[in-house]
C-alpha cells in the first residue's frame, strides 16, 4: 500500500507542477492530492497541521492567480474586450518575448481590453494592466515555489520505500 501511495504522490505532484505552469490544468488540486497520498503512507513525517496550512495557502493563491485577473479584466475591460485583449496579449507576448510571454500576457491583455472598451482613458488601461500583471506574477510565483517545495518534501518522504521497492526488484 505504501508503494502505491508513494507512486501516486509523485505522479500527482509532478502533474500538479505542470498545472501550475499551464493554468488550464487543476494543478493546485493535484498537488494537494499528492501531499495527501504522501501523508497517508505509514512512514510519513508530514503532520496534520501541514495539510491544513497547505490547503489554506493553495486556496488563497488560486483566488489571486485565477479569479482576480479575470475579475479585473471583466470589470474594467468588459468581457468581450477583455477576452480579445487577453488572447492577443498572450500570443503577442509569447512570440515577441519567449518565455516571458505567459507573464506579460495578462498585462498586454488587460491594457488592450481596457483600451478597446474605453478609448478615452489610456491611463486607466495602464493601471488595470499593472494590477493584472502583479496579481498574476505574484500568484503564479508563490504557487510554483510552493509546488516545487512540496515535490522536494514528497520526494524525501517517499524515497525510503521506493528504494526498498526497487531493491526488491533485483
Amino acid at each position: 500500500m505504501d508503494i502505491t501511495l508513494s507512486i501516486l504522490a509523485f505522479v500527482f505532484t509532478i502533474t500538479g507542477i505542470v498545472g501550475c505552469i499551464v493554468p488550464a490544468l487543476p494543478g493546485v488540486v493535484l498537488s494537494y492530492a499528492g501531499l495527501v497520498c504522501a501523508y497517508l503512507t505509514s512512514y510519513s513525517t508530514i503532520g496534520g497541521a501541514a495539510l491544513w496550512t497547505w490547503l489554506a495557502i493553495t486556496v488563497a493563491v488560486s483566488v489571486i492567480d485565477y479569479f482576480l485577473p479575470a475579475w479585473m479584466t471583466r470589470r474594467f475591460g468588459g468581457s468581450r474586450a477583455g477576452a480579445i485583449g487577453a488572447t492577443v496579449g498572450v500570443f503577442a507576448g509569447f512570440f515577441l518575448f519567449p518565455p516571458l510571454g505567459i507573464v506579460l500576457g495578462p498585462f498586454f491583455g488587460a491594457v488592450l481590453g481596457e483600451l478597446l472598451h474605453d478609448k478615452s482613458d489610456p491611463g486607466k488601461a495602464l493601471l488595470v494592466g499593472i494590477g493584472s500583471f502583479l496579481s498574476f506574477i505574484v500568484g503564479t510565483g508563490i504557487k510554483l515555489v510552493a509546488a516545487v517545495g512540496m515535490l522536494l518534501h514528497v520526494a524525501a518522504d517517499t524515497y525510503p520505500v521506493l528504494r526498498e521497492w526497487a531493491a526488491g526488484l533485483f
